[in-house]
């Protein structure tokens, strides 16, 4: 299956980007359409988070994270539903309560993390393999708290996805595997560009690749203007892609993007490289997912 890859539609994501382009989905049934055109644009996994309806702000209710997911089984599409894990790791620094965390905060435990993929077993689920700097705020995920999240994942039969934003995070993720937290083969996912974290450049790209397990399969997205680039690159070197307006909102310079539109054109690309999207069936086979409760 060397000539296709996995391409995942990560739809919404958490961030602010609700005010700057409109095609951004919020509501659970916004999401849940959205993931759907994405699959029928050719996307193998819908990656997704909830959002509150009436903010537009991360929301972790199970209900939303539900509707979500039962509108998108329920569906005509058999597309692969990757749940974020990533929860609340929000710290914001306040010179004020420096040991509480400022306006903004907000941290989840690991069972709370946990919870929307516990609940509703969907066949993936992200797991970010530690704390880095999202700009001035902090998103924290403790290697204790990894584990416990790990574990639980491993509990419940769902395929995590191992989000490494620097390279020390793929050390941690080898250490998890070695310690016997992950099953079957690893699947890891490049996020790079992010401020501050590993750079969107090939030269990055293959010194997080060169320390993979032999076993391992990866993937790579980027932000912004380095969303394509970074996909082409990760097809390239036998990686698999990701694209969506979590990442990045616009289609080309100046022209607001829908999901299903940033799908097509990583279709389009991958094309032009003789290489497909996996099926969702070819893409349960490649990862063994084995999860009974997901997809149809």
């Amino acid at each position: 299956m060397t000539n296709k890859v996995l391409l995942t539609a990560a739809v919404t994501g958490a961030g602010d980007t609700t005010e700057k382009n409109p095609n951004v989905p919020i509501t659970p049934k916004e999401i849940a359409d959205s993931a759907i055109a994405s699959a029928k644009a050719g996307a193998t996994i819908a990656h997704v988070h909830a959002r509150d309806p009436k903010t537009g702000g991360i929301s972790h209710d199970i209900e939303h994270y539900r509707e979500i997911v039962e509108r998108i089984r329920e569906s005509e599409t058999d597309v692969i539903i990757n749940i974020t894990s990533g929860g609340g790791g929000d710290f914001i620094p306040s010179l004020a309560t420096p040991s509480a965390g400022g306006d903004g905060t907000d941290i989840q435990t690991p069972e709370e993390r946990h919870e929307p993929v516990g609940e509703l077993l969907p066949e993936m689920c992200t797991l970010d393999c530690g704390s880095t700097n999202f700009g001035n705020m902090i998103y924290m995920s403790p290697t204790d708290w990894l584990r416990k999240q790990a574990k639980l994942i491993q509990e419940s039969g769902v395929k995590p996805e191992l989000e490494c934003f620097d390279t020390g995070h793929i050390r941690f993720a080898k250490q998890l595997i070695q310690e016997g937290l992950i099953d079957g083969d690893p699947m890891f996912q490049f996020c790079l560009g992010i401020p501050w974290g590993a750079e969107a450049d090939a030269e990055t790209m293959m010194y997080m690749k060169n320390r993979l397990p032999e076993n391992a399969h990866w993937s790579a997205f980027g932000i912004g203007r380095m969303q394509m680039p970074v996909a082409a690159q990760s097809a390239l070197l036998g990686g698999n892609v990701r694209v969506g307006l979590e990442d990045n909102m616009y289609l080309s310079k100046g022209v607001l993007a829908s999901n299903e539109q940033l799908v097509d054109k990583a279709v389009t690309m991958l094309a032009g490289h003789g290489m497909e999207p996996m099926t969702p069936q070819e893409a349960r086979e490649y990862l063994n997912l084995r999860n009974p409760h997901g997809g149809q």
